[in-house]
């Protein structure tokens, strides 16, 4: 080969390699704006009852916590349980070529970023509200109710029928597939367990896009699995939750102590007594101004003359919260149980409080406080609540050290401390909580404002929560976290413990492109490169 030949056909060459690398990198940079449009296309050619927003959906991106904020590339508003398993379905379909996930959100009340999918597919399960409520009598009465469903709205239909779900959140304005993701616990918990304790069966839409009906005795893998599975295994479509009868009135009671110990000791007597109230809480205040004065808004002292001489500010005070139910046949031994139950107990005399109201004020009781809130512009604030499952053994050692050193105050928002017993939770569920026998819910219910740098601020209540955990893994306090919040997997599997297996291996079984609920931050969608 002559010289001049070789030299024109390495300029060949490296004319090639230069097109080739260019055209490579125009595939680099188009194909994005490609798989985007590709997509698109797809998501809108899929024949639905209800529609798909791809724009104006900033309210996907937000919850109550306030402060995670993930933009969706889509929003379905289903009309049906089909509508549900097209979509995931289809994302199932798409493969792991896609990294497009899927969330379905309820009505916002996450704090963490947890119903969000960021470039992923929203599911609007409130589009699924209305759908008849099938009340079903008998020796074992129910309801049958979509996932999108608000407790409220349940307790009003229900009571229609002098009937009401056995366990409740203390927050009725949330969807019923949102608490069963989680657990659902309130101050009927001891006596009935949390509400996925309280559902009889289920429909589930699997990461496949399958629609799988579930229950004890039918598909129970699944229906155990997604029983405080945090989204991770379907999506709850409807849910048949089982029902008691339902008071027309509560008597509504509240007492004060000094002493944790002494407010403890009297929480684990009620729930445990064969004979008790039908409500349950307590109440941390700490550095509270005018208490006795804001309790006569909805309550009468019991003795008026020294109540008006108690002093709440600067102290640390325990609140025992109860209720008991009234019904006609008991009017006139009601007040006598009343007062043996009262008699029992060690609260502050000067501090007993009671109100009789109606039931359903009584459990919606929150949403009267909400509205205040919202008319001050506080609701929308950011929500750095922390949820903490604290084992009876250790409860003591964690109040000492918790309420008093590291908790300044409770003006932020209430903190909520009471017990449940263990058995009243089914552990074939995803459901994660302390191994002892009884289990203390300590809930730091705290809003903040984002631009003080005071008490009131954000970054001081993000502080304060870290130092709370920060104590408990020290101490070994076996705490775990309710509606849990971690970064990393490592932090999961510390969370889930020797549950984390089976937890793993549900996830493999019902989600295996890890698609479902990616705000959770417990699995990463795996995407090949192709």
């Amino acid at each position: 080969m002559t010289c001049q030949s070789f030299l024109f056909t390495r300029k060949k060459n490296v004319m090639f390699l230069r097109s080739f690398t260019i055209l490579v990198l125009i595939w680099v940079i188009i194909k994005p704006d490609l798989c985007f449009s590709s997509v698109l296309s797809s998501l809108k050619a899929l024949h639905l009852q209800g529609h798909i927003t791809f724009e104006n959906n900033e309210f996907a991106a937000r919850d109550f916590g306030n402060q995670i904020h993930s933009h969706p590339l889509a929003v379905v508003h289903p009309k049906s349980v089909a509508d549900i398993s097209e979509i995931v379905r289809h994302v199932w379909q798409m493969g792991p070529g896609s990294e497009l996930t899927v969330a379905a959100r309820g009505h916002g009340h996450s704090l963490q970023g947890q119903a969000q999918a960021r470039g992923g597919v929203i599911i609007n399960m409130e589009s699924l509200q209305g759908q008849e409520m099938q009340v079903y009598w008998g020796q074992f009465p129910y309801v049958d109710v979509s996932a999108g469903e608000l407790w409220i709205n349940i307790l009003h239909e229900t009571l229609k029928y002098g009937l009401a779900p056995k366990s409740w959140t203390d927050y009725l304005h949330l969807t019923v597939g949102g608490t069963l993701s989680n657990a659902g616990i309130s101050g009927q918990a001891f006596r009935h367990g949390p509400q996925i304790s309280n559902v009889l069966q289920l429909e589930v839409v699997t990461g496949k896009g399958e629609v799988i009906i579930c229950s004890q005795e039918q598909n129970a893998d699944l229906f155990h699995a997604v029983l405080g599975g945090l989204g991770q295994f379907g999506i709850i479509t409807r849910a048949r939750i089982s029902l008691e009868r339902a008071p027309k009135m509560v008597k509504w009671i509240r007492g004060l102590y000094s002493d944790f110990s002494t407010f403890a000791r009297d929480q684990e007597h009620l729930i445990s007594a064969a004979k008790t109230f039908d409500y349950i809480e307590g109440l941390v205040i700490k550095n509270k101004t005018g208490l006795m004065n804001n309790w006569r808004a909805s309550f009468d002292p019991q003795d008026p003359v020294q109540a008006n001489h108690f002093v709440s500010d600067g102290r640390t005070l325990y609140c025992l919260e109860l209720t008991i139910n009234l019904y006609p046949e008991k009017a006139n031994t009601i007040n006598q149980e009343i007062e043996d139950l009262l008699s029992q107990l060690s609260y502050i005399p000067s501090t007993l409080f009671m109100s009789e109201v109606p039931y359903i004020e009584f459990l919606d009781r929150v949403h009267a406080s909400e509205l205040k809130l919202r008319s001050k512009g506080l609701w929308d604030l950011p929500h750095p609540w922390l949820n903490l499952l604290v084992p009876k053994s250790k409860i003591q050692h964690f109040a000492n050290k918790v309420f008093g050193n590291i908790l300044s105050d409770t003006n932020n928002g209430p903190v909520l401390l009471y017990p449940i017993q263990k058995s009243k939770v089914d552990n074939r569920t995803s459901f994660v909580c302390p191994n002892e026998d009884i289990i203390y819910l300590v809930a730091f219910l705290s809003h903040a404002n984002p631009s003080s740098n005071g008490t009131d601020g954000l970054e001081h209540v993000l502080t304060q929560n870290k130092r709370i955990l920060d104590f408990c893994e020290v101490s070994h306090l076996g705490v775990k976290q309710y509606l849990p919040h971690y970064t990393t997997q490592e932090q999961w599997k510390t969370h889930f413990g020797p549950q984390w297996e089976t937890f793993v291996q549900r996830k493999s079984a019902y989600d295996p492109l890890a698609m479902l609920a990616p705000g959770q931050r417990i699995f990463q969608k795996a995407v090949s490169a192709s």
